[in-house]
């Protein structure tokens, strides 16, 4: 938060530090962008100052991901990756597409599954172990790692153009005022600064809402990605096994479907991911997921055959933008760019990003370099965008342009219509379908819908979200400034919980939200911020946007140990 001038008079000013290029978010696009930078460097005999700036307590803390990993970016960011030692172990061996009813269902065979589904030559690993993996290599380049220091302010130069970011100040308590552990933020100062905070990113917003990047684009679209980790009894266990499901328990008008994914060490990641432009206010998409695993033909998984009982190590959850290509803002700007999944570059259709990230930051990094090579800074980086739209990733994502669009029109349409493109059209469809309303606008009132009543956790295969966030070994500085702030504190119970029936207490994977009664018996909406696990569904489902997300102290939060 910004303080008021007179204690910024009493601390003095920020310190500052000058960069080339300043890099805001450690996970897989910044990272490949700031080795790309010194690669380039190394090339030319030059010397290039390049930093990263990561809000968790290591890079890797607060990555979440599934995850399927296609190599290609990587291959071309570090052709000899495997002699490297990067933690891409174990290869896919096997695509199944279950479509689920509620208690039975069928393998689609893999004859008539669309290319994007297609597996073969990626990957199934944990994508905090890769990005720790790329920080090593970044640093053994000369690049400059903060972990635990949240980029919380952009800096602008008087013509306009970006100058860099400024790290939250540290020791605020909670009525905003310094505390005797109080240190002011830093300041970081680039020729360039890219920015790669993920899905949602609260700096990538402003930027965006500051330039008007998002004009004359369809409204970007998210999903809430809920992920566990379990360990499972070895006999049912099969390495390389990548299992996914759409149909059941999910409504036919919800986009959404399940993933499980046989890792190496006996493990198991299981998720589901549920589209945030659902509009039963009812729906819980954590709930969803823990009755997800109750299934037949998923529960077999997470049984025991013989004297080993499964048991879940881990959980998470993260927004994903999935938008795709017609969502997919400008992307640069004077002074800076945005790179990954704070663009939208994920292909939703082969659930898959982190190649699209890599890519992008290598593309961002070469504009950049080349640029500051010419004695230029602080302009637009438009050889970027250029670079992209000439790449391999524009035709991938190309292809995919109407996938999340088709499935507005329920889940029939969409599968039937994502098999006629993807595997008779293979991608060259003569059409193009948009989407007009943002995911916050699609919630109907709670009397127009169905309540959901769901069953209560048995604590051995389906679990409460307090155990749940206990697991994501989630902490936050409980002295304070809420980084959960309401720009009207009296809308939640008079229109959210009086329309919608007080959706926030569902839509959030980690128990932050709940309505309780004060003392004089009036609801009121209590926020338990130390919750957060950063998934940032509250900043983008909430009907009234009245509900913004900004940066805890640095090093807040998750911090994901194998996810």
């Amino acid at each position: 938060m910004k303080l008021p001038e007179a204690l910024l008079k009493q601390y003095g000013p920020r310190e500052a530090m000058d960069y080339d290029v300043v890099v805001v978010g450690g996970g897989p696009g910044g990272l490949a962008a700031a080795i790309r930078l010194k690669q380039r460097a190394a090339e030319r005999g030059q010397e290039l100052s390049v930093v990263v700036l990561e809000k968790g307590s290591e890079p890797g803390a607060h990555i979440l991901s599934g995850a399927i990993m296609d190599p290609r970016a990587l291959t071309e960011l570090f052709p000899d990756w495997k002699a490297r030692g990067a933690p891409l172990s174990q290869p896919v061996t096997d695509d199944a597409f279950l479509m689920l009813s509620e208690d039975g269902g069928f393998r689609v065979p893999n004859a008539l599954l669309p290319p994007c589904f297609d597996n073969h030559g990626n990957y199934i690993v944990s994508l905090g172990n890769v990005v720790r993996w790329l920080a090593q290599q970044a640093e053994s380049l000369g690049v400059e790692i903060f972990p635990g220091f949240a980029a919380a302010e952009v800096l602008y130069r008087e013509d306009g153009s970006v100058a860099g970011v400024a790290t939250g100040h540290m020791g605020l308590g909670k009525d905003g005022q310094p505390t005797e552990a109080f240190q002011l933020g830093m300041e970081l100062r680039g020729k360039y600064t890219i920015f790669a905070e993920g899905a949602r990113g609260h700096l990538g917003q402003e930027l965006i809402r500051r330039y008007s990047l998002d004009a004359g684009r369809d409204p970007q679209s998210y999903a809430i990605g809920i992920k566990e980790l379990w360990e499972i009894d070895p006999s049912r266990h099969e390495p390389g096994l990548a299992v996914h499901s759409a149909g059941w328990p999910l409504a036919d008008d919800t986009y959404g479907g399940s993933f499980l994914y046989h890792m190496d060490k006996h493990q198991v990641a299981v998720g589901f991911v549920v589209g945030l432009d659902y509009t039963n206010p009812w729906l819980s998409p954590y709930e969803e997921f823990q009755r997800f695993k109750t299934h037949p033909r998923i529960r077999w998984y997470f049984e025991s055959a013989g004297t080993k009982a499964a048991k879940r190590i881990a959980y998470g959850a993260r927004a994903i933008t999935a938008g795709g290509l017609l969502s997919l803002p400008k992307t640069v700007f004077p002074g800076g760019a945005l790179v990954g999944c704070e663009a939208g570059y994920l292909n939703a259709s082969r659930i898959k990003g982190s190649h699209a990230a890599i890519k992008t930051g290598m593309l961002a990094a070469e504009a950049a370099f080349d640029a500051i090579s010419a004695g230029r800074s602080h302009d637009e980086l438009s050889a970027y965008p250029e670079a992209f739209e000439a790449s391999w990733l524009y035709d991938e994502l190309n292809k995919a342009r109407n996938f999340k669009q088709w499935f507005k029109k329920g889940r029939s349409v969409g599968t039937f219509m994502t098999g006629i493109e993807q595997l008779v059209l293979r991608g060259r469809m003569p059409w193009t379908i948009h989407r007009e309303a943002p995911d916050h606008a699609r919630l109907k009132p709670a009397s127009e819908c169905q309540r959901i009543d769901y069953p209560k956790p048995d604590g051995r295969l389906t679990f409460d979200k307090l155990s749940s966030v206990f697991i994501s070994n989630t902490n936050h500085e409980e002295n304070q400034p809420a980084h959960l702030t309401l720009k009207d504190a009296s809308v939640p119970v008079a229109l959210n919980l009086a329309r919608y029936a007080g959706p926030e207490a569902r839509y959030c994977p980690a128990g932050v939200y709940e309505y309780v009664k004060a003392e004089d018996g009036a609801d009121r909406l209590q926020i338990n911020a130390q919750n957060c696990v950063h998934c940032k569904t509250c900043d983008i489902k909430d009907p009234t946007q009245n509900i913004v997300w900004v940066t805890p102290e640095g090093g807040g939060g998750p911090n994901y140990a194998g996810m």
